[in-house]
């Protein structure tokens, strides 16, 4: 078998959009104020501003794990914690940065990767114990680390439960382009956060053709005044989990370039193609247990470990629940008909 160039094994594996590295040599030119004080920031805080809405506040970061870190921070207090799944990005694959920056995760478990307002009444049943910690903030990931997607009725019902107990939510959007695309474009995007009552979100771009960067992005027109402490508190909170870009202006500027255009839902939509693509290919190879489309960029099919094996000789992936021989498989802004016509030739010669 040969080997494709471009692997279906993460989105992070992906190279940088052809726009997004000019953009960042067009940023390279003189000087300018540093720590996001720079006219190419200040333009992008604008344009983010526009999409969500007057009031929007944003800070950029390095990475999606300290974004999401920095920010829960800011928005806690003593003897808070955080309620979210047990698929949850924070909870299985960041090596417990939140517990270790003090930020106790209270999970709940979930069959397909998403809270209820039932979760949250659950861990309401807590507040006001001094025993125990406070759930203050919900945190949900959209797209989920199960490759499901929440619908703006569902993120509304979570925000109205969550609010009516005093807390904040925060969206973990490392793939925030993907569902952005999947729920119907830019048109859909304040259906499912700022409308639907989210209070917080970190926006990312490495997973959509960004080389590095990712945004924190505040909503304190949500109209809940708890917000207010994680806008002031931001900028030490950033700084105190080092993620504070000196040079704010190259990650500006590559998320300047996704805005341009609406390129990041373009991104985001040709990721979730490939993934709709594959499926169609090979849903009829019952072994592989793939009944239902892909809601985004991901799919997990059942593939027994020696042809997973071979398989990986045509593209490298991940295991995914290997009690069940599922594995991920995962599409990217850059994968091509012909990468998926290669790999889909590929399972047929392992599978069948």
């Amino acid at each position: 078998m040969s080997r494709l160039e471009r692997s279906f094994a993460s989105d992070n594996f992906a190279g940088a959009h052809p726009k997004v590295l000019g953009a960042l040599i067009e940023a390279n030119s003189g000087h300018a104020l540093a720590y996001g004080d720079d006219p190419i920031s200040l333009e992008v805080y604008a344009r983010i501003e526009d999409l969500f809405g007057a009031g929007t506040r944003t800070f950029f970061v390095f990475g999606g794990t300290g974004g999401n870190v920095a920010m829960l921070s800011s928005l806690a207090g003593p003897g808070d914690c955080v309620v979210c799944t047990e698929w949850s990005h924070i909870h299985v694959d960041e090596t417990a940065a939140p517990e270790r920056a003090g930020l106790k995760l209270l999970t709940r478990p979930s069959a397909d990767g998403k809270l209820t307002p039932a979760d949250i009444a659950a861990a309401a049943h807590w507040l006001g114990s001094q025993h125990h910690a406070q759930p203050r903030i919900v945190s949900i990931t959209q797209p989920t680390e199960l490759g499901t997607l929440y619908s703006p009725e569902e993120i509304g019902a979570v925000c109205e439960a969550a609010h009516r107990h005093g807390m904040l939510v925060h969206m973990d959007g490392a793939r925030i382009a993907n569902a952005t695309a999947a729920l119907g474009g830019i048109g859909s995007l304040r259906s499912f956060t700022t409308d639907a009552g989210i209070d917080a979100l970190t926006f990312g771009g490495t997973k959509n053709g960004i080389v590095y960067g990712e945004a924190m992005v505040y909503f304190p027109q949500s109209g809940n005044p708890t917000i207010e402490r994680g806008v002031r508190y931001a900028p030490w909170a950033r700084k105190a989990t080092t993620q504070l870009p000196s040079k704010a202006r190259f990650v500006a500027a590559q998320f300047r370039a996704l805005l341009e255009g609406d390129l990041w839902v373009e991104l985001g939509g040709r990721a979730n193609a490939g993934a709709a693509a594959l499926f169609d290919a090979v849903r009829d190879i019952a072994s592989l247990a793939l009944t239902t489309p892909p809601a985004v960029n991901s799919l997990y099919p059942v593939v027994p470990d020696e042809a997973a094996e071979e398989l990986r000789k045509t593209s490298f992936f991940w295991p995914w629940d290997p009690a069940t021989q599922r594995v991920r498989w995962m599409t990217s802004w850059d994968t091509t008909p012909d990468d998926v016509e290669i790999f889909a030739g590929a399972v047929r010669t392992c599978m069948e």
